[in-house]
């Protein structure tokens, strides 16, 4: 099982490539960055964490531009987006960003997903919620068409084009992985159609791990398990290593030097007392 971070890259905070650095330099396999395009003043939709929105919501650069900072910095580490909110991007585009961002950095991409859960966030893309899931799918699979034609078409209720030329290829074959994002009643089939793992939330109440083991078992294909939001607990690692998990994410604060790394550092004591170090 490997070990990574997860981290909201904001204008104000120790910068997206200073902290890929940081994280390759003391052994981590990976970091995964939040998306949000921008938060609407006026929301209907309550936060799924509870309480008030963190600020570091309505601060975060732009997916895309923090990858390509963060893979330019280092030369081992897995860039990921966690998640990159499929329904407020154009596929082509998107298409063309992560496949360069993967040429780029020698097919170290890894392409975590999601629909998102504030509302008025995606209404603003034009993205109708209760279609959402669909239109994510579709754009998803319009991506993966894009990555391995060389004259892609896809026809859908909600993306259609008709043979286009788009290169860079991925580095990565035959595309970057694609993770699942969710914890709703109807991820799995998600991951089954067009996944290549799973990237829950970890929950308190230890469900994931009884999900993950059915999903796992009943699919035709071998898939992944990733997981955010990982508390500092050796116990809790330790779960996730007996379950078969691929790996394990935790949050990092969007925090100067100072403080990121102290959070740096009880991460990865709880990595070391799993170790029995």
């Amino acid at each position: 099982m490997d070990f990574g971070v997860g981290y909201f890259a904001t204008h104000d905070a120790l910068g997206p490539g200073e902290v890929a650095a940081l994280v390759e330099q003391r052994g981590q396999e990976s970091i995964f960055f939040a998306e949000h395009t921008h938060i609407p003043a006026e929301r209907r939709t309550p936060y799924d964490g509870g309480g008030e929105l963190p600020r570091k919501y309505l601060h975060t650069y732009d997916l895309m531009v923090t990858m390509t900072a963060a893979a330019l910095a280092t030369s081992r580490l897995r860039i990921g987006s966690g998640i990159c909110l499929v329904v407020e991007h154009d596929p082509i585009v998107l298409a063309k960003q992560v496949a360069s961002i993967d040429h780029l950095s020698g097919g170290r991409v890894e392409l975590g997903v999601g629909a998102g859960w504030n509302r008025e966030e995606m209404e603003n893309h034009g993205t109708d919620p209760r279609t959402r899931m669909a239109l994510m799918q579709e754009r998803v699979e319009a991506m993966q068409q894009i990555w391995t034609e060389d004259e892609a078409s896809y026809h859908g209720e909600f993306v259609d084009f008709e043979r286009i030329w788009s290169w860079p290829k991925p580095a990565q074959q035959p595309f970057p992985p694609v993770l699942v994002g969710g914890m709703g009643p109807t991820v799995e089939q998600r991951v089954l159609a067009y996944a290549d793992g799973w990237f829950p939330n970890h929950l308190p109440d230890d469900s994931v791990i009884p999900r993950w083991t059915a999903l796992r078992d009943g699919a035709d294909r071998p898939l992944t398990l990733s997981v955010l939001s990982v508390p500092a607990d050796p116990r809790v690692l330790e779960q996730y290593a007996e379950a078969g998990a691929r790996r394990v994410v935790h949050w990092l604060p969007s925090y100067p030097a100072g403080p990121l790394e102290r959070a740096l550092d009880a991460w990865e004591q709880a990595i070391a007392e799993l170790h029995g170090e």
